[in-house]
């Protein structure tokens, strides 16, 4: 009895060693990815303010290389905005607008046309009906709901997993955080193509050439970069809560 009672000890003393190293290490690669994302950030907002004071050789304006490059895809029920703010530049499949901040949609900078011509890029996946962006739409709804309701269920969850022993409500809500997590990486894919098609269509149009190209590759490179870093969070955000639930079980 008493070497079974060890025995259990022992087992007891090494799970819950496996659970604060595992702990430990969610913490540090969640620290990681803050960094990361911050560094990200950083080097997207130099690149920006950079290339932000290179002149357009053309002299279009961010507004103007976006209805050109829309008319050259033959997309007529797409209108170029305003929007204020830094960059918010975005495309609205249910208003059918690219919307222009205020640093893209009068300059006649390099950066400028890089954005434009990103956002005019999924105006041409939207036309195009291209997969992952009708996917990301229809997820758009669900995912509002889920984030906002996820860490109540899951406060709620660990609550009664303490009192019952029941881990289902922690489940859903953890099925709810990975829902953003999904639309993270649905993402990806999303941007990238937007920036290879916005790329494409400035270098065969001759709209932008040399090393104004190399530029905008560049920006729009560093650009999706942080979308990148934001898939990973959300899948750490995902890990963290799938261990907590786990050492609550233990």
């Amino acid at each position: 009895m008493t070497h079974t009672l060890f025995a259990l000890l022992q087992t007891g003393y090494h799970t819950a060693a496996r659970y604060d190293a595992a702990t430990t290490g969610m913490f540090l690669l969640i620290l990681a990815i803050g960094v990361a994302g911050y560094l990200v950030q950083a080097r997207l907002q130099s690149v920006f303010r950079k290339y932000s004071k290179v002149q357009f050789p053309g002299g279009l304006t961010g507004a103007q290389v976006a209805e050109k490059m829309l008319r050259d895809n033959n997309i007529h029920n797409v209108k170029v905005t305003h929007v204020s703010g830094h960059l918010t530049d975005h495309f609205n499949p249910q208003t059918m607008t690219v919307n222009l901040s205020d640093a893209v949609y009068s300059s006649t900078s390099v950066a400028a046309a890089a954005v434009a011509a990103h956002e005019c890029g999924h105006a041409v996946q939207h036309a195009r009906d291209y997969a992952p962006l009708t996917l990301r739409s229809q997820l758009v709804p669900v995912v509002q709901f889920a984030s906002s309701a996820a860490t109540w269920v899951i406060i709620l969850g660990l609550v009664i997993l303490a009192s019952t022993q029941n881990e289902l409500i922690c489940w859903v809500g953890v099925g709810m955080i990975a829902m953003s997590a999904l639309f993270s990486l649905i993402t990806l894919p999303v941007e990238y193509n937007a920036s290879a098609r916005a790329l494409e269509w400035l270098e065969t149009s001759r709209t932008m050439q040399g090393a104004q190209l190399v530029q905008a590759r560049e920006a729009l490179a560093w650009a999706a970069r942080t979308y990148l870093v934001a898939a990973l969070s959300a899948i750490a955000s995902v890990l963290y809560y799938v261990f907590l639930i786990l050492g609550r079980r233990d």
